[in-house]
C-alpha cells in the first residue's frame, strides 16, 4: 500500500529554515566571541564610544580588513551597534559588561564542509533554475558544450552539469590538490569520467579557451585578485560564450546585510572567505558579502560588457556576463 506524502505547509518550512539559519550564525558566532575575546577587542571597544575598524585595529594591532569583517558579523548578531552614517561602531555597556571583562589554518574539514553546506542549494537549483535562465546556455549544453567550473572544490557542481547534460564536457579547475584528488574520486564512483574531468589550475591561468560556458559557484570573493581572474575568464571563453557566477546573497551595505543570513555570511566570511584572499596575490578580499555592485566592478573591469541578475534564492545571488 503506496504511503501518502504529507502537503509542505510552505510558511512553516521557511520559518524552520528561518530557524535554522539563526542556529547556524549563533554557532559560527561562538568562535568570533573567542576571537574577540582573545584579540582583546571587545576590551578595546568598552567604553570607548563609537569606533571604526581602522581604529579597533590600530588600538589592538590587528589588521583591518580583518577586524572590519569581524565588526560586521557582531553588528548582524546585536553584539555591538553599527552607525551607517559615520560608518562606526560601538559595544554597548550591557554587552561590555558580560564581554570584555577579564593562530590561522584550514583543516580537512574545510572542503567538505564547504560541499556539505553548499551542495543542497545547487541540487535544487542549479540544472532546474539557474542554467534555463542564462540566454541560450542550456541549448549549448543539450547539444554538446565545454564548460570550465572553476574554484570547483569537490566537484559538486562539476558533476550536476555533467550528469543533467551528458553530451557535454566539463573541467573542473581548483588551486587545492586535496580537493581535485577527491573530485576525480566522486566523478569516477558516479560513472561521469568519460565526460567529467578535473585538474588543479588557478583562476587566473587555468588551461584553454573557446568555452561555451565559464562557471564560478561561491568563490569569486574568496579569490585574492579577482578582477585578474575575470579577465583570464573574458580571455578563455568563446566568442559568444557565458560566464555563470554564484555569489552568496548580499546587499551592496552594511545595514542591509544585517540579519541572520548576513550574520551567518559575516561568520564565514571572517573564518574563510576573507583570509584565503588576504593569503593570496594583489589581497583584495571582497568579503562573502561583497554585494551586487561590486560583483559588477570586478566584472566590468575585466573587459565584460553585458552583466545581469538572472536568478535569487534566501542565499545566492545569480549573474550572467557576456563580452
Amino acid at each position: 500500500m503506496a504511503v501518502e506524502t504529507p502537503a509542505v505547509n510552505m510558511d512553516k518550512l521557511m520559518a524552520f529554515l528561518g530557524q535554522v539559519i539563526g542556529e547556524l550564525g549563533a554557532t559560527v558566532n561562538a568562535g568570533l566571541i573567542v576571537i574577540g575575546d582573545r584579540l582583546g577587542l571587545y576590551k578595546a571597544m568598552a567604553g570607548a564610544g563609537p569606533i571604526t575598524s581602522t581604529e579597533l585595529a590600530e588600538k589592538t594591532r590587528t589588521s583591518e580588513r580583518y577586524i572590519r569583517e569581524w565588526l560586521n558579523a557582531q553588528a548582524a548578531g546585536g553584539f555591538v551597534t553599527y552607525d551607517p552614517a559615520t560608518k562606526r561602531y560601538e559595544l554597548p555597556p550591557e554587552q561590555a559588561m558580560a564581554l570584555a571583562d577579564e593562530d590561522n589554518e584550514h583543516d580537512a574539514g574545510v572542503p567538505t564542509g564547504c560541499e556539505r553546506f553548499f551542495r543542497p542549494g545547487y541540487n535544487a537549483n542549479l540544472v532546474s533554475a539557474w542554467l534555463p535562465a542564462l540566454d541560450g546556455v542550456e541549448e549549448k549544453l543539450r547539444v554538446g558544450a565545454t564548460v570550465a567550473d572553476v574554484g570547483c572544490g569537490l566537484g559538486a557542481s562539476s558533476r550536476l552539469m555533467a550528469d543533467a547534460y551528458p553530451r557535454s564536457h566539463v573541467t573542473g579547475f581548483d588551486y587545492h590538490q586535496e580537493s581535485i584528488e577527491l573530485a576525480r574520486q566522486k566523478a569516477r564512483a558516479a560513472g561521469l569520467s568519460d565526460r567529467l574531468k578535473f585538474e588543479v589550475a588557478p583562476a587566473q591561468s587555468f588551461p584553454g579557451n573557446g568555452y561555451d560556458l565559464v562557471t564560478m559557484f561561491d568563490c569569486l570573493h574568496d579569490m585574492g585578485d579577482p578582477v585578474g581572474a575575470a579577465r583570464h575568464v573574458r580571455q578563455a571563453l568563446a566568442k559568444d560564450g557565458t560566464w555563470l557566477i554564484v555569489e552568496p546573497i548580499a546587499g551592496d551595505t552594511v545595514e542591509s546585510n544585517l540579519n541572520p543570513v548576513g550574520r551567518a555570511y559575516y561568520s564565514f566570511s571572517t573564518y574563510l572567505c576573507t583570509p584565503s584572499s588576504l593569503s593570496q596575490e594583489v589581497g583584495l578580499a571582497l568579503g562573502a558579502q561583497a554585494g551586487p555592485k561590486r560583483i559588477h566592478d570586478v566584472v566590468t573591469a575585466a573587459g565584460f560588457t553585458r552583466f545581469r541578475k538572472v536568478a535569487e534564492t534566501p542565499f545566492n545571488l545569480v549573474y550572467e556576463a557576456r563580452p
